[in-house]
């Protein structure tokens, strides 16, 4: 038995999230499937992070244990005959035998895109948000910069998490910043966890400082208040992207 990591890319439009879930078709159902495929078996596969529906993801990692002659290298595009379209696996490594995708991860980075423009991109409209009012990307930045650092970030986060609910709401941004190519507009953030729609959030509470309704001075006092409605708004899922997963 050996311990694969693998990377994997996927468009999470038509899926319930990464996690199986009994409300829709998952990311991870829909591996399993094709990992049943090519292996003849269905490990438990562990995912580094739980994905909402519809958000999408350029590096999600995950790993499990199987024996298979199938040489590390050839897995993914083995893996890749038995997925659709919208999941691909774009890498493939051995790991020590008590590696966890999720708990070895030292940090993840989010981006969320924006198109801000009023007018939609008839190529990509489902991975990004519009917001056609010009944004000031400079304040935006300014705002971000509050962020970083070790918060409560309670009023980042939705109603109904599980860590809330326990009190676990503290967490460390080490990097959050904005970045404008064109009408296009990314926002970046870099955290040991994250909170429910905290991500959405951030960049709700951000669209709101480049459009003029608040001040970049007033982060730290939301993040302060631990008021959910001191926040912006949750930003749609289809615009947020897991890019990377770190390890030490």
């Amino acid at each position: 038995m050996q311990n694969f990591l693998l990377t994997l890319a996927y468009d999470g439009t038509n899926y319930c999230g990464f996690q199986v879930q009994p409300n829709g078709r998952s990311v991870a159902q829909t591996f399993q499937d094709g990992l049943e495929a090519v292996l003849g078996c269905r490990p438990d596969i562990k995912g580094c992070s739980r994905t909402d529906a519809g958000v999408h993801a350029l590096g999600f990692m995950l790993n499990f244990h199987a024996d298979t002659r199938i040489p590390v290298e050839k897995l993914p595009l083995a893996l890749n005959q038995h997925l659709p379209p919208d999941i691909r696996v774009l890498a493939a490594r051995v790991v020590p035998e008590d590696f966890h995708a999720r708990y070895a991860a030292h940090t993840k980075t989010y981006l969320y895109r924006i198109h801000n423009s009023p007018i939609d991109s008839p190529f990509d409209e489902k991975y990004y948000t519009r917001v056609p009012r010009r944004l000031d990307t400079a304040k935006m930045n300014t705002a971000a910069r509050r962020f970083v650092g070790k918060h409560d970030f309670l009023a980042l986060c939705a109603a109904g998490s599980s860590a809330a609910a326990h009190g676990d709401t503290v967490r460390t941004i080490t990097a959050c910043g904005v970045e404008r190519k064109g009408d296009e507009v990314e926002i970046t953030v870099t955290a040991d966890g994250y909170l429910y729609n905290m991500v959405r959030i951030l960049a709700g509470t951000l669209c709101e400082v480049g459009a003029g309704r608040m001040q970049p001075e007033a982060i730290p006092g939301i993040l302060a208040s631990r008021d959910r409605h001191k926040a912006g708004p949750t930003l749609p899922a289809k615009g947020l992207f897991l890019k990377s997963v770190e390890y030490d």
